[in-house]
């Protein structure tokens, strides 16, 4: 109707597609347009682009709270950048907004958006995608990992509303709350039309990965999988897209194993389309990620017809969608079990009975983003 005024959503998240991919950013890439009839949107970052602070894409208006800090250092969760990003949103006092709505990571900006929150007498929403625990807290920093659990469990007393992006993350946040988490699940979701549409493209291999080259996603040990599956005679070709910091590191390391000709890098791939032909263009997605709270990754695989390895590792996720869809494989977190696990599927071969297929495509019904914004339009009461 004419004249009447959207309600204004403010949404904090500390990196934001296209600078940064990964889950979280395409999470709100893809519901941004959906929700963008819905409400006037406002997302609050760091200083990803050149130019102004305040810039708006037709879709939103983006500003930034801080200036870009690097998200990592030394391979782990930067504390400065946590520091000067919760610091940063402060600025929300000022902000206009009827709802704040905020990604949990780092932790230490729900702190600050919990008293802007209650100056400002709106709601806060936090969109939860993984819960750490205690004991991967401390194998992730050590000592100062007792200190951090602590910081998420706090972090998770405060929302008014909690959006989980997973049941299992549900699950996790209802056990460490102990049942006081006000929660909705709506989880990470794909765009079916956009993948079935897409042809396959790329140099045809046997296995591809997508993911950031950080540590957790364990791309180290999918190499030395290949590399024991080409050592013992199985000549497997490997496509690993993706960016990060362990770029260099896992270059090198395909090097030293023999695996130049074998392995291909892409660190160039920006659009979807380009992502799901390069990964049509396989016969099996591999994923050996330790830790996963969603694993939307896993789902563009299904949903481009590949089968799917990944490991039974406690805090990888992702295992369920791969156990729940049928098509795939779950194998110990061991370089031997994934090697075995790899060459079992390829041997197998392609394909699904169409009854198989027909309820595979059911099942991804179940994650189109359509069905997610909805529901995140019902908590946001937008």
């Amino acid at each position: 109707m004419s004249g009447v005024r959207l309600p204004v959503v403010a949404l904090v998240t500390d990196s934001v597609y296209p600078y940064h991919r990964g889950g979280k950013e395409s999470r709100y890439h893809e519901l941004l347009s959906r929700l963008s009839s819905r409400a006037e949107l406002h997302v609050y970052t760091m200083n990803w682009w050149q130019g102004p602070r305040q810039h708006a894409d037709g879709v939103a208006t983006f500003h930034a709270v801080c200036r870009l800090h690097p998200m990592y250092a030394g391979g782990r969760r930067s504390i400065r950048q946590a520091f000067f990003f919760a610091l940063g949103c402060l600025r929300l006092l000022a902000a206009r907004f009827d709802v704040l709505e905020a990604d949990h990571m780092p932790y230490l900006q729900i702190l600050v958006l919990r008293l802007v929150a209650t100056l400002r007498r709106k709601r806060l929403v936090v969109t939860w995608h993984e819960v750490w625990g205690k004991e991967y807290w401390q194998q992730y920093l050590g000592p100062v990992g007792r200190l951090a659990w602590l910081m998420e469990r706090i972090a998770m007393q405060v929302p008014d509303h909690i959006i989980a992006a997973s049941s299992q993350t549900a699950e996790r946040l209802l056990v460490a709350t102990k049942g006081r988490a006000q929660l909705t699940v709506a989880p990470n979701g794909i765009d079916l039309h956009a993948i079935s549409t897409c042809p396959a493209s790329g140099q045809p291999v046997d296995v591809v990965a997508v993911g950031r080259l950080i540590e957790h996603k364990r791309i180290d040990m999918l190499l030395d999988a290949i590399a024991q599956l080409r050592a013992s005679g199985y000549p497997v070709t490997c496509r690993i897209i993706g960016d990060g910091p362990d770029k260099a590191a896992l270059r090198a390391r395909a090097d030293s194993l023999g695996l130049t000709n074998a392995v291909e890098f892409r660190h160039d791939v920006r659009e979807q389309k380009d992502l799901y032909g390069l990964m049509k263009s396989a016969r099996l997605f591999a994923f050996p990620s330790a830790r996963e709270g969603f694993g939307i990754a896993v789902l563009e695989a299904i949903a481009c017809g590949l089968p799917v390895v990944t490991t039974s590792a406690p805090e990888n996720l992702a295992r369920h969608l791969v156990s729940d869809y049928g098509q795939g494989l779950v194998c110990d977190p061991t370089v031997a079990a994934f090697a075995r696990s790899l060459r079992d599927r390829l041997e197998d071969g392609p394909g699904s009975a169409d009854g198989a297929k027909a309820q595979i495509e059911s099942w991804l019904a179940d994650f189109a983003w359509d069905k997610t914004a909805l529901a995140i339009a019902g908590v946001l009461r937008i």
